[in-house]
C-alpha cells in the first residue's frame, strides 16, 4: 500500500485538535473561564444602545444576506447570536429595535430571536413584529429598502453581523450619514476594508465567532476556538522552527511533515 504524502501528518494534527478541543471544552464546564482574549467590539453593543435609548431613538441590525449554505451559514449564524444579545439588551433598555431581513430563510429565525428575547426580558408587550422585516431577496431592493429604513426612522445605531457583500460600503455609508454608531463584523475579507472606513468598532474576520461563543457561553463552541488558537500557535512554532532548521541546512523537520 503506497502511503500518500502528508496523510499522516495531517492525522497527527487532528488527532491534537481533538484533544485540545475536548480538553478546553471540558475546562471551560469545570472553571467556566473562557480562555479567549475579549472581543473589543463586544464592550460597545451597550454603549450604541444605550445612546439610542437616551436619544429615543431605534437600533437597526441586519444579518447580511443571512444565508444558510455550507460556505456561508457560520457568519449567519453568529449573526443570531450577536442578534439575541442586542434584543435582549434593547428590551432592558427599552429601545425599539428594527431588524431587517434580505432572506426568506432567516427571516422567522429572527422574528422568533427578538421574540424570545423580549420574553425572556419580562416585556413581551414591547415586541413590535412589525419592526422584524423581510425587505427583498434581491440585493440592489434589499440595499435601497433599508436605506428607506435608516433615513425614515433615524436610527441611532446600526449593527451589521454576518454574511455581507457589496452592500456593505452602501450601509455602512448610510449610517453614517444618519449619525448612528455603527457596530460590524464579517468573514468575507474582501468587505472588511469598508467596515473599518466607516464604521466605528469593527469584528474581523472571526471574531464575530469568538463574539458568538462569548456571548452564547456554549462548551463545543468555547472548547473549538481555544483548539484553533491552540493550532495557530502550533502553525507559527512549526513555521519558525523549520526556517531556522533550513537556514541550518537541515531539513528534517520538512521532511516529517511531508510523511
Amino acid at each position: 500500500m503506497t502511503l500518500i504524502p502528508g496523510r499522516m501528518t495531517h492525522l497527527i494534527f487532528f488527532a491534537l485538535f481533538c484533544a485540545a478541543t475536548w480538553y478546553a471544552t471540558n475546562r471551560f464546564k469545570v472553571t467556566g473561564i473562557i480562555p479567549i482574549r475579549r472581543v473589543t467590539g463586544l464592550d460597545a453593543f451597550d454603549e450604541a444602545i444605550g445612546r439610542a435609548t437616551e436619544l429615543g431613538r431605534p437600533v437597526h441590525f441586519s444579518l447580511g444576506r443571512g444565508l444558510f449554505d455550507a460556505e456561508h451559514g457560520a457568519q449567519t449564524f453568529a449573526g443570531f447570536a450577536m442578534l439575541r444579545h442586542t434584543a435582549l439588551t434593547a428590551a432592558k433598555y427599552g429601545c425599539r429595535l428594527i431588524v431587517t431581513n434580505q432572506s426568506p430563510q432567516a427571516h422567522p429565525v429572527t422574528e422568533e430571536i427578538v421574540r424570545q428575547a423580549f420574553l425572556e426580558a419580562g416585556k413581551p408587550d414591547a415586541y413590535n413584529p412589525d419592526d422584524i422585516r423581510y425587505l427583498s431577496e434581491q440585493q440592489n431592493a434589499y440595499v435601497s429598502a433599508v436605506i428607506g429604513v435608516m433615513n425614515r426612522d433615524k436610527i441611532a445605531a446600526n449593527i451589521m453581523i454576518g454574511y455581507f457583500y457589496a452592500e456593505s460600503m452602501m450601509l455602512a455609508e448610510t449610517g453614517n450619514f444618519v449619525g448612528a454608531i455603527q457596530i460590524a463584523g464579517t468573514a468575507n475579507t474582501h468587505q472588511i476594508p469598508f467596515f473599518v472606513a466607516a464604521c466605528d468598532y469593527t469584528l474581523i474576520g472571526e471574531e464575530i465567532f469568538a463574539a458568538s461563543a462569548y456571548i452564547e457561553r456554549q462548551p463545543v463552541q468555547v472548547g473549538c476556538l481555544t483548539a484553533q488558537d491552540f493550532g495557530k500557535y502550533l502553525a507559527f512554532g512549526l513555521i519558525v522552527l523549520g526556517s531556522l532548521l533550513s537556514t541550518m541546512g537541515s531539513p528534517g523537520l520538512a521532511n516529517l511533515l511531508k510523511k
